[in-house]
């Protein structure tokens, strides 16, 4: 029998109420119960956009249509002074945590790590998930769309998935794990398990992760009406691939003929017009690295015009859907009781070049884009058979009045779009100018939701939150300034704010270059530094670094005091896919696959890019024949197949979307037991000899004179057996095309090693830009 003055707990610590006597008659029963959010308390609806700029909305100025994000602004309010930290993950860290992205260890995103506290991909524990903290407080978590928050390296069927969502305290998953995914064809996980996909004709991702979310707020309502719920929309718009159906991308025919300087100045006036930009602001003049539209060919402006019409259609498609979840939430009583916030991660992406790209992924290999396959494309633009981004001109322009753009610390990679619906607000439809960040974010959900950060979180000690609650400015525009100094790293590229004052420094990441002297490899001192007075001069165009050398002194101190504090160093620009990083898995040159599998991730796939390999393919062919994948790793825009199509053995190596090669056998194959073999070797620069066997015996020679040196695909389309996921890697089949013999195992075998071949891979990268 307990002692009167004895404190008792449930086996898992928490307090016991009751009392335990000898018997039931001397006890007193108590129940464990688990936590009940406040009567009150609100839904959270977080809405991120993909590489969307500053100006690519309607209500911060734009043309495109976008009306239910101008809807959210005009019942709530728009903060045109809004930041983050130039790119996704790092991003995505800070809105989730409160916690700037180097202390998160995301100072890039997650496949560019590095081996320093600040960089190495995996969010420390220290830095706990408003997920998790809402969750123990009696909210509903869920998360649908894209992640990109868990190291590369653990995206596979045997990684931990401790920084998958539902570690991290969401309780439901719907979406892409990784950076980007192919609209059409998406590589889907569910909770945490990665699915094989098939899609139905006319299928969109967009469109089905708004049905998603849907589904689990009536789920919810179903099982609670009054449960509190955080949900967490990450779309894969309007990230490339710039892909959305037809009608809406033609709605936009013949919008962008004036180009991008008209279009430009037209969303610069409308921006002075409805005060989103503070009178006496300027348009940052075009940079002379970008075309002069006016001065383009007509092929070009026509190419460049029809990609800005996707990339339009994309977004007001995106818009469309999201509309359709705020309809629900309205039509059902959830509206207006949730706390609702939309915003983009970064500026516009300049990653198309100065042409654009059909296919996005030739950046990610170092490879130039290709003008003429572009042009060879343009009516295919938006559709599954292209991967496309938009040339770096519409960056410029999605982040008017700014320079520069994504990856970049000047204003057009860090100055976004934020859009905070919310009872409180006295002025609906008012511009803030507040200067707010995305580590904000996160500490005003929890200040409105009623919940402080806990010290320790499931047993382990909690950096405190760097964002600071803009909850007063919501409902009083004259607010004090809750933050004032914000330190900027990517890629090297730096800038540090500080009451108004602003330095910035510029520093080549190498994947591209915008003119002669643009050196990745000069050293970080010989950097420039630049001097603005942000309060009055916002887009940055009167550089005071000379007239006031005191002052940017005093700001270069105050970053690198901040780059210290937050693990900001060592600078380093030019980045590999975790150049480095020991593999969770042990290093072996022999690989065994079975079919059926579930896809295997890039990252711990064989690395047979420039390296010689064999694939060797042992299985039987039954009576009438067989057909259909043995391996393949990529998809339409890149990557490998060994594969019988009409029972003849064959192999494609796809480059890059633009060329397949194609070694066949002379006849179809007999019932029975067979090898096929696949044998590569690097001949020089990017080309492979390869040769094709049919039970020892050659069938086929050929020399490829283009593969990828770095990665055959970003959009999750991983190496199968049996099966070829996602898109198609050979044009002479439709994906899945499953074997239909029997397949006893397939055998990969990479000779060299993987480490000089990445070297002789940067090394072209180099001295090819």
């Amino acid at each position: 029998m307990a002692d009167a003055g004895d404190t008792l707990t449930y086996r898992d610590g928490e307090p016991f109420p009751g009392r335990i006597g000898t018997t039931r008659d001397d006890s007193v029963p108590a129940w464990p119960v688990g936590p009940t959010a406040p009567d009150g308390a609100p839904n959270v609806l977080l809405v991120v956009l993909d590489d969307v700029g500053f100006a690519q909305l309607g209500c911060f100025g734009s043309d495109i249509a976008t009306p239910n994000l101008d809807r959210l602004a005009a019942e709530g309010l728009r903060y045109r002074n809004f930041h983050t930290t130039a790119m996704c993950s790092p991003t995505r860290a800070c809105l989730m945590t409160g916690r700037n992205h180097h202390t998160c260890a995301m100072g890039g995103i997650t496949d560019l790590a590095l081996g320093y506290p600040g960089y190495h991909g995996r969010i420390p524990r220290s830095c706990g998930f408003v997920a998790e903290m809402l969750r123990q407080q009696g909210w509903a978590t869920f998360a649908v769309g894209k992640w990109h928050l868990a190291p590369s390296d653990e995206l596979h069927a045997a990684a931990s998935r401790q920084r998958w969502p539902l570690g991290q305290g969401f309780e439901r998953y719907y979406g892409f794990i990784g950076a980007e995914t192919n609209q059409y064809t998406p590589d889907l996980t569910i909770d945490n398990r990665s699915v094989r996909f098939d899609p139905p004709p006319g299928y969109h991702l967009t469109e089905d992760l708004a049905d998603q979310a849907i589904t689990m707020v009536d789920d919810l309502r179903a099982a609670d009406p009054d449960k509190p719920f955080y949900l967490y929309l990450a779309f894969g718009a309007c990230h490339a691939p710039h892909q959305a159906p037809a009608e809406f991308i033609d709605r936009y025919a013949g919008h962008f003929d004036g180009g991008w300087d008209r279009w430009r100045q037209q969303v610069f006036e409308r921006q002075l017009a409805e005060g989103i930009m503070p009178t006496g602001s300027q348009l940052s003049p075009r940079p002379d690295w970008v075309q002069d539209w006016d001065a383009l060919p007509d092929r070009e402006r026509r190419l460049y015009a029809r990609m800005m019409e996707v990339f339009a259609g994309f977004l007001t498609h995106t818009d469309h859907h999201l509309g359709r979840l705020l309809d629900h939430l309205a039509a059902t009583g959830e509206l207006d009781r949730t706390l609702v916030i939309a915003l983009s991660d970064n500026g516009a992406s300049a990653e198309g070049g100065p042409h654009g790209t059909f296919n996005e992924n030739l950046l990610f290999n170092a490879l130039p884009h290709d003008l003429d396959a572009n042009l060879a494309r343009v009516h295919q633009l938006g559709g599954p058979d292209t991967y496309g981004h938009y040339p770096w001109g519409w960056a410029m322009a999605g982040n008017t009045p700014f320079k520069r753009w994504k990856r970049e610390t000047h204003e057009g990679g860090i100055g976004d779009p934020l859009i905070v619906r919310h009872p409180s607000i006295p002025d609906r439809g008012a511009v803030r100018h507040h200067y707010t960040h995305a580590v904000d974010v996160a500490a005003t959900i929890l200040d409105l939701c009623g919940v402080e950060a806990p010290a320790v979180l499931n047993g382990v000690a909690q950096d405190p939150l760097a964002g600071r609650s803009m909850a007063a400015s919501l409902a009083d525009p004259a607010a004090a300034e809750f933050r004032t100094t914000q330190y900027y790293e990517q890629f090297a590229c730096r800038a540090i704010y500080h009451e108004g004052w602003k330095a910035v420094a510029f520093h080549s990441m190498g994947l591209v270059r915008y003119s002669p002297d643009d050196d990745p490899l000069r050293p970080f001192d010989q950097d420039r530094w630049e001097l603005y007075h942000v309060a009055e001069d916002p887009s940055e165009c009167t550089d005071l670094a000379e007239a006031m050398p005191d002052t940017l002194r005093e700001l270069q101190d105050i970053w690198w005091r901040e780059a210290g504090r937050y693990s900001a160093l060592p600078l380093q620009s030019g980045r590999a896919f975790a150049e480095g990083r020991p593999s969770q898995i042990r290093d072996r040159q022999r690989f065994v696959y079975r079919a059926g599998t579930a896809p295997v991730s890039e990252e711990v796939a064989p690395n047979t890019k420039l390296r010689a390999h064999r694939i060797v393919a042992s299985f039987a062919v039954p009576d009438g024949g067989a057909e259909g994948v043995l391996l393949a790793q990529g998809g339409r825009f890149g990557g490998y197949s060994l594969y019988l199509l009409d029972g003849v053995a064959q192999y494609t190596m796809n480059f890059a979307g633009l060329q397949e090669t194609t070694l066949r056998a002379p006849a179809p194959l007999e019932p029975g037991n067979h090898e096929v073999v696949a044998e590569l070797a690097p001949i020089g620069g990017l080309a492979m000899r390869a040769e094709l066997l049919v039970d020892g015996v050659t069938v086929g020679t050929a020399d490829i004179d283009r593969t990828a040196p770095f990665r055959f695909a970003l959009a999750g389309e991983g190496l199968c057996c049996g099966y070829d996921d996602g898109t198609a890697v050979a044009a002479a089949y439709q994906s899945p095309f499953p074997f239909t013999g029997t397949i006893r195992d397939v055998v990969v075998e990479v000779g060299g090693s993987a480490a000089e071949r990445r070297r002789a891979h940067a090394e072209h990268a180099w001295k090819t830009q």
